[in-house]
C-alpha cells in the first residue's frame, strides 16, 4: 500500500507519499480500506518533530478516518468486512489502509457520506471528552471556545448550542466570524482587534492555543469555571495566580486525546454515538468541510491548515477520488 511517511522533521515539504508495508489485525483489531482521513494540528506538530508518536503506534500520521472494514482480527465480533465506518486513530490515517481497535470505530451516522465521515471522529471525541465529559457544561451556561473556526471549534459551537449552552468564540477575522454565527455561536469576538476577557464570565474555556491565554483565561472564568487546555500554539509555558484558582475554585484540565488509555478511547467513542450521533442525524449539528484533496496532496492541506481555512480539510485516497469525486456521497 501507500501512505504519507515524514522523512524527517520540518516543513509541509518532508511528507512523502511511499510505499509501505500492509499493516495488519492483531486481536481484536480490524482493517480499514480508507476513503478518506481529516488534517488535524496534532498531524502537523508530529511532522515537526513536536509531537512523538505513542508507543506501538503506526509512524503515519492521521488520527481518523472513513472507510470499510477489508479484514477482522481475532477476538472482533460485531463487524464485519464490507462495514462502512469512522474510526478514531493513534495514527497511520494518512495511507490507504489502517489497523484500527474494534473498540475505536464508529459507524456512519445515517444521512452521511462514506467520504464526508472522515471529519467527525477526532472532533466529536475531543469535543466531547473534554467539553462534556472533564468541563461538564451544562445547559444555560457559557462556552468559550478558542478558534472557533477550525475543526474543533466548529463542532463545538454546534454541539454546546445544541444543548442549550451560551456559546462565545474567538476568531480571526468577519469573514470567519459570520460562518460561526451561522453555527449558532452567540458572540463572535475578532481575536486581532477585541479582548475576549471583556466578556465573560465563562463557566467553561476550552483551550486549543496556550501559553499566555493561561492567565487570561483563568481571569475571565467565572466561581466554579473549568478550564480545559488542549493546544499549545502559543507556547509550553505560562505564569499563574494561583489566588485566581483557589479563590473562584477553579478547574484547570490539561488533556491530549491521542495518548489516552485504550479502554477510555473506547468509553468516549460509545458516548459520541450516544450523544452526538443523533444530533448529527437530526441535522442540529452540521459537518464543516473546508475542502477536500487527494491524500498525495497531503503537504498542500498541511499549508492550506497554516493558512485561512474553515472547518475539516479532508484527504481522500487517490484511489477514491474518482469513485466519491471530492465532497460527493459515495
Amino acid at each position: 500500500m501507500k501512505a504519507i511517511s515524514i522523512k524527517e522533521p520540518g516543513g509541509p515539504e518532508v511528507l512523502r507519499w511511499t510505499d509501505v508495508e500492509d499493516p495488519r489485525p492483531a486481536a481484536g483489531e480490524v482493517i480499514v480500506d480508507v476513503v478518506a482521513g481529516a488534517v488535524n494540528r496534532a498531524d502537523v506538530a508530529q511532522r515537526m518533530g513536536l509531537y512523538p508518536v505513542p508507543q506501538g503506534a503506526s509512524p503515519y500520521p492521521g488520527l481518523e478516518v472513513s472507510g470499510r472494514i477489508g479484514a477482522v482480527g481475532d477476538g472482533v465480533t460485531g463487524w464485519q468486512p464490507g462495514d462502512e465506518v469512522c474510526a478514531l486513530l493513534t495514527g497511520g490515517g494518512y495511507a490507504q489502509k489502517v489497523a484500527v481497535p474494534a473498540a475505536q470505530l464508529m459507524r456512519v451516522p445515517k444521512g452521511v457520506g462514506l467520504v464526508q465521515a472522515a471529519a467527525l471522529p477526532e472532533a466529536t471525541s475531543t469535543v466531547w471528552s473534554n467539553v462534556f465529559m472533564a468541563g461538564a457544561l451544562k445547559a444555560g451556561e457559557t462556552f468559550l471556545m478558542h478558534g472557533g473556526a477550525g475543526g474543533i471549534g466548529t463542532t463545538a459551537i454546534q454541539i454546546a448550542k445544541a444543548r442549550g449552552a451560551r456559546v462565545v468564540t474567538t476568531v480571526g477575522g468577519p469573514e470567519q466570524a459570520a460562518r460561526v454565527r451561522e453555527l449558532g455561536a452567540d458572540l463572535a469576538i475578532n481575536y486581532r482587534t477585541e479582548d475576549f476577557t471583556e466578556h465573560g464570565p465563562y463557566d467553561v474555556i476550552l483551550d486549543v492555543i496556550g501559553g499566555d491565554y493561561l492567565s487570561r483565561n483563568i481571569g475571565s472564568l467565572g466561581t466554579d469555571g473549568r478550564l480545559v487546555v488542549i493546544g499549545l500554539q502559543n507556547g509550553l509555558t505560562a505564569e499563574l495566580n494561583l489566588a485566581e484558582l483557589v479563590f473562584k475554585r477553579i478547574s484547570l484540565h490539561g488533556t491530549a486525546l491521542r495518548s489516552r488509555p485504550a479502554e477510555q478511547k473506547a468509553a468516549i467513542v460509545a458516548e459520541v454515538q450516544e450523544h452526538v450521533w443523533p444530533l448529527i442525524e437530526s441535522g442540529a449539528v452540521r459537518l464543516v468541510v473546508d475542502r477536500t484533496l487527494p491524500m498525495d496532496q497531503a503537504a498542500e492541506a498541511h499549508r492550506i491548515l497554516d493558512a485561512h481555512h474553515i472547518g475539516k480539510i479532508l484527504l481522500v485516497n487517490p484511489d477514491a477520488v474518482q469513485r466519491y469525486n471530492g465532497n460527493a456521497r459515495p
